[in-house]
């Protein structure tokens, strides 16, 4: 089988398509399998997936900037430019290596891609890991043969459902959780109800604003542990701030997300759809704050599914206050009961199973 994978942009496409990728090397040797992933020279995914150990082809594309700012409309004229020379640098890709399929993971990168290979006669897919579809996975949806969707809201929301398969989002192969307790203590913890929030691996301030005023009152009720991560090139917000060692670890950025998430009874988080994706893997309650600043808000329509599951509870932005957020806290720490359910239900969102829907259907398109 040779397949390439179009994916770029965030965390979001990228992950999805390195654990597609994962699972057709864990099930076809390397002599029956060979995988290329298209992205930008730029982007995060040059790093990602070289570091995976993925061979890497680069295009030059551009975003286009919604906002038409004299700026912006000169952004725009580029990016047109470079989508246009896109489309012949995939084409040479795809001579090159001959796949039997390409996938495109939702972001601008999969549009050149897919859609070359789409009238070149070779099978094509796209997977959308949000709730809400992007502009790229609409785009393609007309040309591809199969769309591989994360729920039942997301197929409502696509121009052509006859094509949708409900997959999920795959989680890469080496993720790990582990037992609640084992891992409390290997971070250094004592026992007792513990939380974890973060802004993602940028920071976010009205999260960590509102963070700081709940570790107060934790640190009050007693017998809460609390790690948060406070972002990337903001400076320390927790100097000057009192905080309780024995319970309490603050971390620039997270390098042990799956034992934190382990370890945990709570989450505080933005609504990414892989950052849902591992809670929702994890089993874990949620509290979800929806970034106001993501493409066409598809942020809150990820939090809103979770919520209408009884999997987390939503704090959208414009409500986001350090006292409403120890106001939800506290009440859902008060209702370890309630906690309970809502893992349940996260649990029962999860897709561990993705990448092997993915690759049946993969299957039966190269077959078909």
């Amino acid at each position: 089988m040779r397949i390439i994978i179009a994916a770029g942009g965030s965390a979001g496409h990228v992950n999805p398509g390195l654990a597609i990728a994962d699972k057709i090397k864990q099930v076809y040797p390397d002599k029956e399998s060979a995988v290329l992933f298209i992205g930008t020279p730029t982007g995060m995914e040059a790093r990602l997936i070289k570091n995976a150990g993925y061979d890497f082809f680069p295009i030059k594309m551009a975003g286009l900037q919604r906002s038409l700012t004299p700026k912006n409309i000169i952004r725009n004229i580029n990016a047109a430019h470079l989508y246009l020379h896109a489309g012949f640098e995939a084409k040479k890709a795809i001579k090159k290596f001959k796949p039997d399929i390409v996938i495109g993971m939702g972001a601008y990168i999969s549009v050149p891609a897919v859609k070359t290979a789409a009238k070149m006669g070779i099978k094509t897919a796209v997977h959308g890991s949000d709730s809400y579809p992007g502009i790229a996975l609409k785009m393609l949806s007309k040309y591809v043969d199969k769309i591989f969707v994360a729920d039942e809201d997301a197929k409502k929301r696509i121009p052509n459902p006859e094509k949708c398969v409900i997959t999920g989002n795959p989680l890469r192969s080496n993720i790990k959780f582990e037992d609640r307790d084992e891992a409390r203590k290997k971070l250094g913890l004592p026992e007792g109800l513990t939380i974890l929030s973060s802004g993602g691996s940028n920071g976010s301030n009205p999260i960590t604003e509102a963070v700081i005023a709940l570790l107060e009152r934790e640190n009050e009720a007693g017998g809460i542990n609390h790690i948060h991560s406070y972002g990337r090139n903001r400076g320390n917000p927790f100097e000057g701030v009192k905080l309780n060692p024995e319970r309490t670890i603050i971390k620039e950025y997270i390098d042990n997300m799956y034992t934190c998430l382990s370890a945990v009874d709570l989450v505080i988080s933005r609504s990414g759809a892989m950052s849902q994706t591992e809670i929702k893997a994890a089993g874990r309650a949620s509290v979800q704050i929806p970034w106001a600043g993501s493409a066409e808000y598809h942020q809150y329509y990820n939090a809103l599914a979770m919520e209408k599951a009884g999997a987390a509870v939503m704090l959208e932005d414009k409500d986001l206050t350090p006292q409403k957020l120890v106001e939800v806290v506290m009440r859902l720490c008060q209702t370890p009961q309630k906690l309970r359910e809502m893992e349940k239900k996260a649990k029962e969102m999860s897709s561990e199973y993705a990448a092997d829907k993915i690759l049946g259907e993969i299957l039966d398109l190269i077959n078909s």
